[in-house]
C-alpha cells in the first residue's frame, strides 16, 4: 500500500455490501432510507449510495449541507437541533433550489426561524426517547401542540418526529438494544397517534446504527437515517451490530517502538487520528482499537487477545499476545480496528482504498 504515516485504509467492497444490505433491508420493511452522511463524509462515497437509487441523505451541520449540495444532493434533513445563527447560509441553500429539512426542539428556535427565515422550508421536530442530549419529552404533548400551531400557515412546514437513540451505543447486548428500540417505536407511535389526523402526511424518522442493524424488522417507523453502517467499527462489533467481516475501515499506522519486556508495541498514530474513544473489557480494561495486519487484499482478523491500551496525541501503545507481538517489527505498517469510526473518518485527511486509490472527503 506504500503507507508512510497514519492513513485511514476503506475497503470498498465491503463497504459497498454494507450499503446494499441496508438498503435491501430499508425496501423489505417499506420505510424511508435517508442514510447519514457524517460518518463518511465524502462525495466519492455518496456516489456510491446514488448509484444503488438513494435520493435522499441527512447531514450533521449546515457546511455539511452546503457541501453535499454543492455535490448535486437536492433533499437534506440538517439532522442536528438548528443552529440560528447559520439561518442566512440556510437562506442560500434553499434559493438555490435545494430541500432543506431543519430539526427544532423548542418554541424559541421555531419562533425565530418564523422571523429570520425567508424561504418555505421543513422542519422534524426533535424527539427525547431516552438519549437525554436534544429533544422534546414525549409527554410534552401541549408544548409540542404549541409549536406545531405555531408553525401552522407559515412557511414552515411541518414533516414529522424525528429521535434518534444514542443511548443504544451504550447497551450491553442486543437484547437490550432491541428493547430500546420497541421503547423508542413506542414513544413515537403514541405521538404519531396524537397528530396523524391533524398532520395526516407526517413522518416518523429514527436514525442509530445499533437498532437499525439489530431490529429484524423496521416496523412502525417511517423513515430510517443510520450512518455508521458504512464503515461499522469495533463498538459495533462489540454491540453486535455487525460481523467482522462488515468492519470496512482500519487505520493504518507505522511502529515506531517495540519493548519486549513489556510484549508492547508503540504506533505512530494517536488521539488525532482515532479519538480517544474505547469501550471496556470484562476486566475493566480500557480498549482503544484493536490491531491487525496488512496484506494486498486488506486485513487479517483482528488478534482479539491484544488491544491498545493507552492513547497520547501522536502515539498508541498496543499490549499484544505473543504471536502478534513476534508478528511485527519496527518499520512495519500495521492496521488499528477503530473503535469509533466516524470519528476516525472525521480526522482522517482522506481514505486510501486496498488498491491504493486516494478518495476525497470533506476537510471542513
Amino acid at each position: 500500500m506504500n503507507i508512510i504515516e497514519p492513513t485511514l485504509v476503506l475497503d470498498a467492497g465491503k463497504c459497498r455490501s454494507n450499503i446494499r444490505l441496508i438498503i435491501k433491508k430499508a425496501e423489505d420493511s417499506g420505510v424511508i432510507f435517508r442514510p447519514h452522511f457524517k460518518t463518511h463524509n465524502s462525495l466519492e462515497i455518496g456516489e456510491w449510495f446514488r448509484e444503488e437509487g438513494v435520493k435522499k441523505i441527512a447531514v450533521s451541520s449546515v457546511r455539511m449541507a452546503e457541501y453535499f449540495a454543492d455535490g448535486g444532493w437536492d433533499d437534506i434533513t440538517i439532522a442536528i437541533t438548528f443552529n440560528l445563527l447559520e439561518t442566512d447560509k440556510v437562506n442560500k441553500l434553499i434559493r438555490s433550489g435545494k430541500k432543506i429539512n431543519l430539526t427544532i426542539d423548542s418554541p424559541e428556535t421555531l419562533r425565530t426561524l418564523l422571523k429570520k427565515l425567508k424561504y418555505p422550508a421543513d422542519f422534524f421536530l426533535k424527539i427525547d426517547t431516552g438519549y437525554n442530549r436534544t429533544g422534546m419529552a414525549v409527554e410534552k404533548v401541549d408544548e409540542i401542540n404549541t409549536i406545531l400551531s405555531m408553525a401552522s400557515g407559515s412557511r414552515l412546514r411541518f414533516s414529522g418526529f424525528l429521535t434518534h437513540s444514542g443511548h443504544s451505543y451504550r447497551a450491553g447486548s442486543k437484547e437490550e438494544i432491541l428493547d430500546i428500540y420497541n421503547d423508542t417505536i413506542s414513544k413515537m407511535d403514541f405521538l404519531k397517534e396524537r397528530f396523524i389526523e391533524e398532520y395526516p402526511d407526517l413522518l416518523i424518522s429514527v436514525g442509530d446504527t445499533p437498532t437499525v442493524s439489530i431490529a429484524p424488522e423496521l416496523t412502525g417507523v417511517d423513515e430510517i437515517r443510520p450512518g455508521n453502517f458504512v464503515f461499522y467499527d469495533l463498538m459495533q462489533y462489540a454491540l453486535g451490530s455487525c460481523s467482522e467481516k462488515e468492519i470496512a475501515v482500519v487505520l493504518a499506522a507505522p511502529v515506531i517502538s517495540i519493548n519486549e519486556d513489556r510484549k508492547e508495541i508503540v504506533i505512530h498514530a494517536g488521539a488525532v487520528h482515532l479519538s480517544k474513544e474505547f469501550i471496556t473489557n470484562v476486566s475493566g480494561i480500557k480498549n482503544y482499537g484493536r490491531p491487525v495486519l496488512l496484506n494486498s487484499t486488506g486485513w487479517s482478523n483482528m488478534s482479539n487477545d491484544s488491544m491498545i491500551t493507552s492513547v497520547s496525541q501522536e502515539h498508541s501503545v498496543i499490549h499484544a499476545d505473543d504471536k502478534f507481538f513476534n508478528s511485527v517489527s519496527i518499520g512495519d505498517v500495521i492496521g488499528i480496528v477503530p473503535v469509533h469510526s466516524c470519528l476516525a473518518a472525521n480526522l482522517a485527511g482522506n481514505y486510501r482504498t486496498i488498491e491504493g486509490l486516494v478518495i476525497s472527503k470533506n476537510r471542513n
